[in-house]
């Protein structure tokens, strides 16, 4: 499908695929190739290659470190990049949490936090998510009550990604009790060194330990740690998912693994015409996702982004159970990092295909669940009729 770049927009294209071919870290790259877990060092090793050219922040502004890409430029980017099989970045902190405090925190706050995202000195974490207050989100619980210049937080969130490994977490807290279930919240930002924390891992269903429950037991922060005003953060929170469903798209990386499976096909009339639905879905979200970056998207637009996501991306990992056959049942956790050695008999794909296939259907709930961006994407039609 030819999208019609311009000129620039082509020579940008492959002065990133340069760079990804001869600059970026084997390592990482072969490590992404066999499907084994990445650890922190391997993504530390990858954000500081990205940031010795600039191109780490890509959708902060020029001011605070950004790249000031167009939109094309970062999606061509971000299409390259895994084109190239690099891994996709941590997103809590450069992604979720540095555009909001770019937009919405304080000079300090800018000074203080931004830097070290830039330079991999610190992860985060996304305090969201609670038992009790997952897709209804803003019945949360977790609380943040003022004792003079500081913050009291008690409660848990609950699957945290790269809790274990982070060195900052930002919550949502109930800072008061409103009519309004949405009015009351705050953002608040705490060490994951605090005293009161602790954390317990959870293995989900792919064999990998990336999900985590955290607990607050009387964890005092700086009232300087919230960000924006109090009572403010559920605008903030939806600035946020918003950036956060927009980087599930992975163009690229769905583009690779169909260039894979067309490899597959050996004359299976059937699967072939899978495939064909699969390409036609990432050739759509492709357009939506352009569309989407160079004119703006609103809350449907995005959660009709966000549903084709994770159908391509679920369409995608049956595709490789079929082709993988036998091969799919013995199950290799993501989290082994001998899998390849120990299954040299088999298809390099086919020892994770298993685990991809169980690890994508989380996405039906993730980030918002495939019925709410339904029911978001029926209110627009609906108010436009």
């Amino acid at each position: 499908m030819d999208l019609q770049f311009s000129r620039a927009d082509r020579a940008f294209q492959a002065e990133v695929r340069r760079f990804f071919e001869t600059e970026f870290p084997p390592s990482v790259l072969n490590k992404v190739r066999t499907g084994q877990f990445l650890r922190r060092q391997d993504y530390e090793a990858a954000q500081q290659a990205l940031q010795a050219r600039g191109w780490l922040a890509a959708s902060w502004p020029r001011e605070f470190g950004g790249t000031g890409w167009t939109p094309v430029e970062r999606y061509l980017f971000e299409e390259e990049m895994e084109l190239a099989g690099a891994p996709n970045l941590i997103p809590m902190g450069l992604i979720y949490i540095g555009p909001i405090i770019c937009a919405f925190g304080t000079p300090e706050q800018q000074q203080r936090w931004l830097p070290d995202i830039l330079s991999s000195r610190s992860f985060w974490a996304q305090g969201y998510s609670e038992p009790d207050a997952g897709s209804d989100l803003a019945s949360l619980a977790f609380s943040a009550v003022r004792d003079g210049d500081d913050y009291i937080l008690n409660g848990s969130k609950i699957w945290t990604s790269g809790a274990h490994i982070a060195d900052w977490i930002f919550c949502l807290c109930r800072t008061s009790h409103e009519e309004r279930k949405q009015d009351g919240i705050s953002l608040i930002c705490a060490p994951m060194n605090c005293e009161g924390i602790s954390v317990r891992p959870i293995v989900s269903i792919d064999g990998a330990h990336e999900l985590n429950q955290v607990f607050f037991t009387d964890v005092r922060v700086p009232a300087a740690n919230r960000i924006g005003e109090e009572g403010r953060a559920w605008h903030y929170a939806n600035v946020l998912l918003k950036n956060e469903r927009l980087s599930y798209a992975h163009v690229g990386r769905k583009k690779r693994d169909l260039a894979t499976l067309r490899t597959m096909v050996a004359g299976d009339r059937a699967f072939a015409r899978r495939l064909a639905d699969a390409e036609f879905t990432v050739m759509v979200l492709e357009q939506q996702v352009l569309k989407a970056l160079v004119h703006g998207s609103d809350a449907a637009t995005v959660a009709s982004l966000k549903i084709g996501c994770t159908q391509a991306a679920q369409l995608i990992t049956e595709l490789y159970i079929d082709r993988a056959g036998e091969h799919a049942a013995p199950f290799f956790d993501r989290s082994r990092s001998d899998w390849h050695e120990a299954t040299p008999l088999i298809p390099e794909f086919a020892a994770v295909a298993t685990a991809s296939y169980f690890f994508e259907r989380a996405q039906t709930i993730y980030g918002g669940t495939t019925e709410i961006q339904k029911n978001l994407v029926w209110r627009a039609i609906d108010s436009a009729r």
